[in-house]
């Protein structure tokens, strides 16, 4: 059975909550029964600007000061509250400018949220019972005017001059008649005696003498601008202006935005007027101002935020595309990088989402110089972007693509230590989430040069920077680099600082690994069997302790090396263990080769004062086992402080960030400390060889000196180190320089076959 509904109501639309007074009538027959509601909206200010008089409180001159707040006229009726942190404030007030009252009759569609103006309401609402009602509602709205009326609340301070531990502050709380509360805190600028200051500067405003570590505001802008202008005096110096003020039509823009997201009025015609506001201010000179690039920023992620919630039409795609296309070729510059970084972020991760939540139907591309949109419905699409093939396997219905260019230079890269490969981002979205396994392949027309390794990358917004995870490099051959992802987000391709995997080098390193394992067993059983046979002196005993120990550490560092080839199947915890013994049994390994060498430079030099046993022995254990252990667990306990990576989960081993950054430099410079210090004591060596030999001998004789040379150089180099001295000049050579293929091929040669 159907039954007439009839709801009224009489609203005061306060922001963007309805207040007032409900009816919902029901008419059976002659009979209407009827029920009211009351409900009243509890507010509490949207912003509190606050300011102070004058900027800079200085001791020397006044310690007086006035303080004003700043809310937004409302018809709420606040409980303030001042407090100031060292003594009470004097001559409070507020003056308000009353708002103006606006009545009209209108109908409006009970469905919408946003309530679009219409004149004529037909709409079938379900009952419990499941029976159709038809649905008439009259509103009786009272509007308040959204102008520049504003409540100023003010006080006056008295500054306590004797100089206190802690800053001086003025708050101010705003309670509402439920106890809820919102406030505001200001820290007053104070200069004492002899306190640290810049001087007065009229560059670009009027800033007064500020105390060392004080940021100045003021609320001073250039003609048909609006905002504030902030510096900051660092020692007795002023850092750059760092300039806020917008142009007063983006200011508006701004405003419409943020009206929108609050669901003030939001509709279709006033998401138009947003995008075609900012299409025709992106285009205009006026932005070239990084504050005018900021604007625009924030009414991008504003709507982005909006679309959530409020689904948006094709309408409004030119206008955005334009606009967030001009917007890349403007002046980004006027902030330090780390400013520029969270642009660019926030940009990117705007424009990804309002290209997922708008809603497309006939539009199939939009193309501009920066931003190339185009669209593809079906299971499997493929599309091609800036000269780059998008394949989605298992999709879902619409499958929305978007190139970008002239963005990714501004994003920040941290991303092992990697480089810009292209200059494209491609943002892959599909409007209804897919719940069946996919994967989406990106085929880009680009390859590394020489021997550098492809990345294929994606924009993690939550930690802001490039990641590898869901995403590998299928192919890279013939000028282009082909990705697999099983997810969709941002993606780009980066080269990396490492080189890409080579079978010939894995097959060296491996069967060199065998070997050398092998030989050290072999030579520590033998050892072991002829011990007492062989030391029958203290030389003896320096010498085969040394190499000993030098055997047994590069046995458990190659183990350990043998154990973590496939990362991937390690769990972090073994890859850590892992990373460590590689750390510790490497670094003691070197530190008793200097043992050796410093042992036979001391028999050189000093030929007629032997060493002691004991002292070597406790020489040696200092150096041998406790320094490895020390330089190893400082440097772990140091990125745990720092909050910085120790080890790489993909490589179970030491982080390189770039020149003195990472934990290898807690391997690097002992072990080159090492190498040049037994490079020197091989020269020695050779030097007190070339001395022994009779001046003006035969032939023979030199023949004999050179073989002995020989023998020295054959024999100390692996036993010193001295082959790990390509290992350095690894890191110094970038990886498509003609010499790095002959110096990775050496290194791996001489140091997998070191001990055998």
């Amino acid at each position: 059975m159907s039954y007439p509904v009839l709801y009224r109501s009489s609203m005061l639309f306060t922001y963007i909550f309805p207040a007032g007074t409900y009816e919902c009538a029901f008419v059976i027959g002659p009979v209407m029964y009827t029920a009211k509601a009351q409900m009243n909206v509890a507010l509490l200010p949207d912003e509190i600007t606050m300011k102070i008089n004058p900027l800079i409180v200085n001791c020397a001159e006044s310690s007086n000061v006035s303080i004003k707040a700043t809310i937004a006229d409302t018809t709420e009726t606040y409980d303030v509250n001042w407090h100031y942190s060292v003594s009470k404030l004097t001559d409070l007030k507020n003056t308000s400018k009353t708002s103006l009252q606006y009545f009209s009759n209108m109908s409006v569609p009970c469905p919408s949220a946003a309530l679009d103006h219409t004149d004529d309401i037909n709409t079938n609402l379900k009952s419990q019972h499941g029976s159709s009602m038809t649905t008439n509602l009259t509103l009786t709205l009272v509007f308040i005017a959204a102008s520049s009326g504003n409540i100023d609340y003010s006080a006056m301070a008295h500054i306590k001059c004797d100089q206190p531990t802690e800053e001086q502050y003025v708050r101010i709380t705003f309670k509402n008649n439920v106890n809820q509360e919102k406030s505001e805190q200001y820290t007053i600028p104070i200069i004492y005696e002899n306190t640290k200051v810049c001087s007065d500067d009229n560059s670009d405003g009027i800033w007064p003498k500020t105390p060392d570590g004080t940021t100045v505001t003021i609320h001073t802008c250039e003609n048909n601008t609006v905002g504030h202008k902030t510096r900051t005096c660092k020692g007795r110096e002023w850092l750059p202006v760092f300039n806020s003020c917008v142009d007063k039509k983006l200011s508006e823009v701004v405003s419409e935005a943020e009206y929108f997201e609050k669901g003030m009025g939001a509709s279709q015609d006033l998401a138009k007027n947003v995008f075609e506001g900012l299409k025709n201010f992106s285009t205009s000179e006026t932005t070239e101002s990084t504050a005018n690039v900021i604007g625009v920023i924030k009414v991008l992620d504003v709507m982005a935020t909006a679309s959530k919630t409020f689904a948006m039409t094709e309408e409004i795609l030119p206008n955005f595309v334009e606009s967030a296309s001009n917007i890349l070729d403007k002046n980004w510059q006027g902030v330090n990088d780390s400013y520029i970084h969270t642009m660019s972020s926030q940009y990117l991760k705007s424009v990804e989402g309002l290209v997922k939540y708008i809603k497309v139907k006939n539009t199939n591309n939009v193309a501009t110089p920066n931003i190339n949109f185009e669209v593809c419905s079906g299971s499997d699409c493929n599309l091609k972007v800036f000269g780059i093939n998008v394949t989605l396997h298992n999709g879902t219905k619409v499958v929305k693509t978007v190139g970008l260019k002239n963005l990714i230079h501004k994003l920040p890269n941290n991303y092992q230590n990697s480089e810009q490969l292209s200059d494209k981002i491609i943002v892959v979205t599909q409007e209804e989430e897919s719940t069946s396994p996919f994967k989406i392949t990106l085929d880009f027309p680009n390859k590394p040069p020489g021997h550098r390794k492809p990345l294929c990358v994606y924009w993690d917004t939550e930690k802001e920077d490039w990641s590898e995870e869901g995403c590998t490099v299928k192919s890279s051959i013939n000028g282009s680099t082909l990705c697999e992802c099983n997810h969709l987000t941002a993606f780009s391709i980066l080269m990396g600082k490492g080189n890409t995997p080579d079978p010939t080098l894995d097959i060296i390193t491996y069967t060199g690994l065998a070997v050398s394992i092998c030989s050290l067993i072999i030579f520590l059983i033998i050892e072991y069997l002829v011990w007492s046979a062989l030391i029958k002196s203290n030389l003896s005993h320096f010498r085969h302790t040394a190499m000993v120990n030098i055997a047994s550490f590069r046995l458990l560092a190659d183990c350990s090396f043998l154990a973590s080839i496939y990362p991937e199947i390690l769990t972090d915890e073994w890859c850590l263990i892992l990373t460590i013994c590689k750390h510790v049994f490497y670094l003691a390994m070197f530190s008793w080769m200097l043992c050796l060498s410093v042992m036979l430079v001391h028999q050189i030099i000093f030929v007629f004062s032997p060493l002691r046993k004991r002292v070597f022995m406790f020489f040696s254990s200092i150096v041998g086992y406790v320094c490895p252990i020390l330089i190893v667990g400082t440097s772990y306990l140091f990125c745990k402080y720092t909050k910085t990576k120790y080890y790489e989960p993909d490589k179970c081993w030491l982080v390189y960030d770039g020149p003195l950054q990472g934990s290898m430099y807690a391997f690097l410079l002992p072990v080159g400390t090492i190498t040049l210090t037994n490079l020197f004591s091989m020269v020695v060596v050779i030097l007190t060889l070339m001395k022994t030999a009779v001046p003006g001998g035969s032939q023979k004789q030199d023949k004999e000196t050179a073989k002995s040379i020989f023998k020295v150089v054959l024999y100390l180099t692996p036993v010193f180190g001295i082959t790990w001295a390509f290992g350095f000049l690894l890191r110094v050579l970038n990886e498509d320089h003609p010499a790095y293929l002959f110096a990775n091929y050496t290194f791996t040669i001489l140091n997998t076959f070191q001990v055998n």
